[in-house]
């Protein structure tokens, strides 16, 4: 289908979103002839492992040996988490090392060591490829659990930040014991070891320093003991280098993800209702710890084999031509409507909700 020909009033949802996906691709394969070094696809998501790790393990030593502040190291090592982020994604769908097992199993070990706030990415493989087949419904699990379909308010906000959380609130509102015990046996069973130790240390590091910021304003500091002060240091230490870079940097994705998926009215396999495109320059400083997430993963469902550092190649033409077939951009009525894919102002079985779903 020839770009300058098609025209979004005469496609329906199927064309529009081939249409997209024609384009996309061939922009892809523009740029490989291009550039030949993109088509030794292994070798540079390899490479960009071993920059993501040497950036953090460096900036964690340069923290420790007092030549770097804190927060400088907490920050670029979200950046640098985020890039094993996308490389695990990539992962997950195969685009590296596919038919060598070692090197593929290696890569996914290492980014879930980067980041010990995840679940398991083995674990992990089977709930996104579920994502791709069931986008926006009640079986989205891997959506649905990092709140995508939740009204906003506090509780929202505590989960989409923090995994454990997240299960502990689903367990709570689990009306029958069977139920409850089966999210908490699912919980432990996804995020052991990992990051059930990630998010441990992170709640003592929270408790410990609740604790003395209370004795200190009741003027009765606490006197703790030397092991426990010892203990404290490590997990402060911890905190700095790779607890905390992961709880910024799963905070950023998952408030950017969980809003630029639609759910709970979309069309099941109509791609055009499953993402939006959210670029807004103010969304930037998430962004950054989320590797340009909200601006590009919505071109993935569109063509889902393409790495993420194409993706953020393709973005300029892949956007024209998303807005020009009807992808929405920073539609921010979601925060207000939980999600849904259709405005509230548009009645159910109304000329104009026909149309969105047609779209």
């Amino acid at each position: 289908m020839d770009r300058t020909c098609a025209s979004p009033d005469r496609l329906n949802a199927q064309q529009r979103s081939a249409h997209i996906r024609q384009v996309v691709m061939a922009r892809g394969d523009e740029l490989r002839r291009r550039y030949p070094i993109l088509q030794h696809q292994d070798a540079i998501g390899a490479s960009i492992l071993a920059f993501a790790l040497a950036g953090m393990i460096g900036s964690a030593a340069l923290y420790l040996a007092g030549y770097m502040a804190w927060w400088v190291c907490l920050l670029l090592n979200a950046f640098f988490a985020s890039l094993t982020h996308e490389l695990e994604h990539d992962l997950i769908h195969s685009m590296y090392f596919r038919k060598q097992r070692v090197p593929h199993n290696l890569m996914l070990a290492l980014v879930w060591l980067a980041r010990p706030s995840t679940i398991n990415p083995w674990i992990r493989r089977h709930l996104h490829l579920n994502h791709h087949k069931v986008s926006g419904t009640e079986t989205d699990m891997e959506e649905r659990a990092i709140t995508n379909g939740e009204p906003w308010g506090i509780v929202r906000l505590l989960m989409v930040g923090d995994n454990v959380m997240s299960s502990l609130i689903r367990m709570l509102r689990a009306k029958t014991w069977a139920h409850k015990w089966s999210i908490l046996k699912r919980t432990m069973r996804v995020y052991a070891p990992l990051a059930l130790l990630n998010w441990g240390a992170w709640y003592v590091f929270l408790g410990f320093h609740a604790a003395n910021s209370v004795a200190w304003l009741l003027g009765a500091p606490i006197e703790w003991s030397a092991d426990t002060l010892a203990v404290m240091h490590v997990i402060d230490l911890a905190v700095v280098v790779i607890v905390g870079p992961n709880v910024l940097r799963t905070f950023c994705l998952h408030f950017v993800s969980s809003n630029m998926h639609y759910y709970g009215d979309v069309e099941l396999g109509n791609v055009m209702q499953q993402t939006q495109v959210l670029n807004v320059w103010w969304l930037w400083p998430l962004h950054a710890f989320c590797f340009n997430f909200g601006s590009t993963h919505g071109i993935h469902h569109f063509v889902v084999k393409e790495p993420f550092y194409i993706r953020q190649m393709t973005a300029p033409v892949a956007h024209q031509v998303m807005a020009e077939m009807g992808v929405r951009f920073n539609d921010f009525g979601t925060f207000a409507r939980a999600n849904r894919f259709t405005p509230k102002s548009q009645a159910v079985g109304s000329p104009s909700a026909q149309e969105a779903g047609a779209a």
